[in-house]
C-alpha cells in the first residue's frame, strides 16, 4: 500500500513538473511577440540618451560637421589662361574637376568649372583663386552645419542595430512558425530603415569631406564692347531677320491646317445654301 502511495505522488509530482515546464515554455513564446513593439520604444530612449548633449559621458565624441559652398563669378581677359591658373590651384590642393562647360551668347564667351575640394583646403583654395580677380561679380560662400543631424543619424543607427540584435535573439527561442514569420518581419523593418539611415550619414561625411566650388569667368566679345558695324551688315541681318519672320509664320500656318480646312468646307456650305436659296427666289 505505501508502495502504490510513493508511487501515485511520484506520477503527479512529475506531471506537475511537465505542466510547469510547459507553461514557461508558452510564457517565453508570449515573450517573443509582447516585447516586439516595446523595443521600438526602448529604441527610441536610446535615441534621446545618445544625443542628450552630455559629452562627457559619452562613447563618441563628435567634431563639428559642416557642409561648404562656394559660387564664384567675374570677368577675365582670358580664358583659356585662367582655365589653366583655376586646375593648377586645384591641383595644389587635391581638388577633383567635376564638370567643366563653355558658352558662347553672342556678346560673351563663358566658361564653367564644378569642383570638389576638400573640407580643411576650402578657405585656402578660395584665397588662391582669388588671387587673380580684379573684383568679382558674384561671390557667394555657404556654410551649412550638419552635427546635431550627423549626431542624430549615428545615434538611431546604434540603437536600431542594439533593436536588430535583441531581435535576433527572440528570434532564436521561438518555436512557432507565426511567431518567427512576424519576428523576421519586424527585422526587414528595421533592417531596411538602418540602411537607409546609413546611406544618409555615408552622404553628409562626403559633403562635409568634399567641399563643391562653382566658378564662372567670361570675357566680352568686340560687338558687345561696341565695335562699329558697317550699314550692309545690317542690312543683311534685317533681310535675315525678316526671312525668319516669314518662315516662322507658314510653318505656324502649318499648325493650323486642321482649323484652316474646316473653315473652308464650312463656308463652301454655307455659300451653296445661300446660292439655293436665292435660285428659289
Amino acid at each position: 500500500m505505501k508502495i502504490t502511495l510513493f508511487c501515485t505522488s511520484m506520477l503527479m509530482l512529475v506531471g506537475g513538473c511537465s505542466e510547469n515546464a510547459a507553461v514557461t515554455d508558452n510564457i517565453s513564446l508570449q515573450e517573443v511577440v509582447a516585447e516586439a513593439p516595446a523595443m521600438e520604444e526602448i529604441a527610441t530612449n536610446v535615441d534621446d540618451k545618445a544625443y542628450s548633449g552630455n559629452t562627457g559621458t559619452a562613447d563618441t565624441e563628435y567634431r563639428q560637421m559642416v557642409i561648404k559652398n562656394a559660387n564664384l563669378a567675374f570677368e577675365t581677359e582670358g580664358l583659356e589662361a585662367t582655365a589653366k591658373r583655376i586646375n593648377a590651384v586645384a591641383q595644389k590642393f587635391g581638388a577633383q574637376l567635376q564638370s567643366d562647360s563653355e558658352n558662347n551668347n553672342g556678346y560673351s564667351l563663358s566658361r564653367t568649372l564644378v569642383l570638389r575640394i576638400p573640407g580643411n583646403k576650402f578657405d585656402l583654395f578660395i584665397d588662391e583663386v582669388a588671387k587673380g580677380v580684379t573684383y568679382f561679380d558674384r561671390k557667394e560662400i555657404s556654410a551649412q552645419d550638419v552635427t546635431e543631424e550627423y549626431v542624430d543619424l549615428d545615434a538611431r543607427i546604434k540603437a536600431k542595430k542594439t533593436l536588430e540584435a535583441r531581435y535576433l535573439e527572440l528570434l532564436k527561442k521561438a518555436n512557432k512558425v507565426s511567431e518567427m514569420l512576424e519576428i523576421e518581419k519586424e527585422l526587414s523593418a528595421i533592417r531596411e530603415e538602418i540602411e537607409a539611415q546609413e546611406g544618409r550619414l555615408r552622404y553628409l561625411k562626403s559633403r562635409v569631406a568634399m567641399s563643391t566650388v562653382v566658378i564662372e569667368f567670361y570675357k566680352h566679345t568686340e560687338q558687345q564692347a561696341g565695335a562699329t558695324v558697317s550699314y550692309g551688315s545690317k542690312m543683311w541681318n534685317a533681310i535675315k531677320s525678316g526671312f525668319n519672320g516669314i518662315s516662322t509664320f507658314f510653318i505656324g500656318v502649318l499648325y493650323l491646317w486642321p482649323f484652316i480646312l474646316i473653315f473652308v468646307i464650312v463656308f463652301i456650305l454655307i455659300r451653296r445654301r445661300m446660292r439655293k436659296k436665292s435660285n428659289k427666289i
